[in-house]
């Protein structure tokens, strides 16, 4: 499940012609961690579309801009008229990217390849 560079996913950029902010929006492991304790599920997306769409949103704006309050993203959201679903899927991947990053290894990696590696398992 490691990303190779080619599947890469860009962070989404962001700016407010209202104030000239411009924002990038993306994940660390930290902002997931933080999401995850808080009981978020982006598979729960479609399910509970007006909690969970707009607290994605806040959150995708911790890793770069950690002061920006939900009231904001809120406020911010309200004024774009919501997000597309390409803009949500792009969150999704964003989250699950950072989520994963260091944690599942892609199968075809062989064991040696990853930088200093003093820990091996044998399966």
């Amino acid at each position: 499940m490691a990303k190779k560079v080619d599947d890469y996913v860009l962070p989404i950029h962001l700016k407010d012609e209202e104030s000239g902010e411009e924002y990038e929006l993306d994940f660390s492991r930290e902002t997931v961690k933080f999401a995850e304790r808080r009981g978020f599920k982006p598979d729960e997306i479609s399910e509970f579309p007006a909690t969970r769409i707009p607290e994605l949103f806040w959150l995708a704006f911790r890793k770069n801009h950690p002061r920006m309050s939900r009231q904001q993203t809120d406020a911010l959201l309200e004024r774009m008229g919501g997000l597309s679903s390409d803009a949500i899927a792009r969150m999704v991947q964003l989250y699950g990217q950072a989520g994963y990053s260091g944690l599942i290894k892609d199968e075809d990696e062989k064991e040696d390849d990853g930088k200093n590696v003093t820990v091996t398992l044998e399966l």
